[in-house]
């Protein structure tokens, strides 16, 4: 069975056309070569509140929840915040013994 994805953006400045979504398109095409489907894409302005509830909801839907933007050094960007409480979620591993991805590598397809 293929994983399925939602791709997660936040920010004010996408919802308000101020920035495009290229990400999106990025990652969709890179999972999509990888076999992942992915079956949203969803866009939070920088609120706690609804970026919680897009997580939840998307946690009940797709395998792979995966948030771009909202990581700058600014007040309002919340997601690392947000998701370290997500993964909790999970199996209780804490949050440090997740790997992360740097923003610009996209994993490569396993050799066949």
């Amino acid at each position: 069975m293929a994983h399925r994805a939602e791709l997660i953006a936040v920010g004010t400045e996408i919802l308000l056309g101020n920035i495009a979504n290229t990400d999106a398109q990025i990652l969709s095409e890179k999972l999509a070569e990888l076999g992942i489907n992915v079956l949203y894409h969803t866009v939070v302005g920088d609120n706690p509140q609804r970026l919680r509830q897009a997580l939840e909801l998307a946690r009940t839907r797709v395998d792979i929840i995966i948030t771009t933007g909202g990581l700058g050094p600014t007040y309002d960007d919340l997601t690392n915040q947000r998701s370290s409480r997500l993964r909790r979620w999970g199996n209780g591993t804490p949050p440090s013994r997740y790997n992360r991805t740097p923003r610009s590598s996209v994993p490569s397809p396993p050799p066949a």
